[in-house]
């Protein structure tokens, strides 16, 4: 069959098939041929290492889907079965996890819930239904503790979009963004600025927590193992380098941003320009409102709408100088502007999710369980070790005892407390939750599937037990998964 060109903005998202910043349209086309090839398969994902051009100075050896960073742009459809093959051409094992969507945990990719290896030089099929709508992404789950080749590090990382059954399509362009890094090193703990956050730290929370850490430096402990990264990119090009983002003055533009990371917290900025947030995690929020910075967690994803009414070239990008100086940034251009891409640095704004809420949820839940996050500095081969409730995950990848133990149907609430001065994205599979109370303020209606927990401060989130099976809990940092800070949750079907 042809390929056919498609201008018609209807006519390409009825084709199912969308590009990633323009210049990234190309890199879909593997998968396409994947496809025709796979007889009954609809996609086919291939695992194997790769070389990934930054920049024409930066290329980057690295695990890649399809070939490519960031992995190939799935645009599946809300309610519809799909079939993958999933293709591992590496001497290890794999998994890859379909984040924020719920399915089975048998396919959602996590091998504490006990889901299907991706074998070395082998292949599995998976056969699901997405949903629920909106924008999801997929990534590699597997352990990589010191090894800064595997897991997140890497480039395995790539969007999907599930397409709801309504949509009214208010926009006059989409655009996909993938923030990621590349070449990480380890280095010994720095203090992870939170002043971006809105709330106070809670006085217990802050003083349990440097007793501990002011215990281990007296026994001449050195701060734990971080990881910091050289090259910072947006689809996988550094700023300055790839095609820029074109607008046409008076366009609604869309972005979809997904903050890949394997542990970093991500902002975004462009002078003269707000964005109005119409959903966070892919799930639209009651209250879109205007923002002049967005804050992106690791793994958190942001839907928000740009009016181009402020002509010329522009720089959308991080608000750290270092980082974007490294190359996190795109260049936005007008059509028919010249010039160099402007830099201006916003007004100081909060992050403050309730901003997107509604009124406190009326629903009370069935069972309240609380929840402490700490760190022992430096306590796993230097390495630092995290805690829930006093207990670290099994090194040992296996399954392990659940956590917490659910009944089908009911509502749960998690009063999470972080007694670490670092921030937690928080992730549950397999489910979305509500956010009820974060930095102490109560708020409704906000559905994620990752929440960014500030150092010494608290959240509270529901969600109800309709996916049975086991479900895991986790920090998506990547170095704090590994050591210690994951939980599983487990619940059968109702008799």
């Amino acid at each position: 069959m042809a390929l056919k060109i498609v201008t018609d903005r209807r006519e390409f998202l009825k084709l199912g098939g969308l590009s990633l910043a323009g210049a990234a349209a190309h890199r879909i086309l593997p998968a396409q041929a994947e496809q025709r090839d796979a007889a009954k398969a609809d996609y086919t994902i291939d695992i194997a290492h790769g070389l990934a051009e930054l920049s024409p100075d930066q290329i980057v050896s690295t695990m890649l889907y399809n070939g490519q960073f960031p992995g190939p742009l799935l645009r599946f459809k809300e309610g519809q079965p799909v079939t993958v093959d999933i293709r591992n051409k590496t001497d290890h094992r794999e998994f890859l996890h379909w984040h924020g969507q719920w399915i089975p945990s048998d396919v959602d990719g996590a091998e504490e819930e006990g889901s299907r290896v991706v074998p070395p030089n082998g292949t599995i099929r998976e056969t699901f239904t997405p949903r629920p709508s909106g924008f999801r992404f997929y990534h590699t789950h597997v352990r990589a503790a010191a090894d800064l080749d595997r897991g997140q590090y890497s480039g395995l990382v790539g969007p999907v979009y599930i397409e709801p059954k309504d949509n009214p399509g208010a926009y006059d362009q989409e655009i996909f963004l993938v923030l990621k890094e590349f070449g990480p090193t380890l280095s010994r703990g720095g203090d992870m600025a939170m002043d971006f956050l809105a709330g106070d730290e809670v006085k217990s929370l802050k003083e349990t927590g440097e007793a501990a850490m002011n215990a281990s430096i007296k026994r001449g402990m050195s701060k734990g193992f971080e990881v910091g990264y050289q090259f910072f990119t947006i689809n996988g090009r550094m700023l300055g380098h790839g095609e820029p983002i074109r607008v046409k003055h008076g366009q609604r533009v869309l972005f979809h941003i997904l903050n890949g990371s394997a542990g970093e917290i991500r902002s975004l900025a462009m002078a003269g320009h707000k964005f109005r947030v119409i959903a966070l995690d892919g799930n639209p929020v009651p209250h879109p409102a205007e923002v002049p910075v967005l804050w992106i967690g690791t793994a958190e994803r942001i839907s928000a709408v740009v009016e181009m009414t402020h002509p010329g070239v522009f720089v959308l990008g991080d608000l750290s100088d270092d980082d974007r100086g490294h190359g996190m940034g795109i260049v936005v251009e007008y059509a028919g502007a010249r010039g160099k891409p402007v830099w201006q640095k916003p007004r100081s704004a909060k992050w403050d999710y309730t901003v997107f809420g509604s009124s406190p949820t009326s629903t009370p839940p069935d069972h309240v369980f609380d929840m402490v996050f700490a760190k022992d500095n430096a306590a796993d081969g230097g390495f630092n070790r995290w805690t829930i409730n006093g207990i670290a995950y099994p090194d040992t990848m296996a399954m392990a005892e659940p956590l917490l133990r659910l009944t089908a149907g009911r509502r749960y609430r998690l009063r999470m407390r972080n007694e670490s001065d670092d921030i937690h994205p928080i992730h549950l599979h397999r489910h979305s939750f509500e956010l009820t109370r974060i930095a102490g303020k109560a708020t409704g209606g906000i559905m994620k599937d990752v929440v960014m927990l500030g150092g010494y401060q608290e959240a509270e989130v529901d969600f109800v037990a309709d996916n049975p099976g086991p479900t895991l809990f986790h920090c998506h940092q990547q170095l704090h998964m590994d050591f210690g800070f994951m939980a599983l949750f487990d619940y059968d079907k109702p008799a």
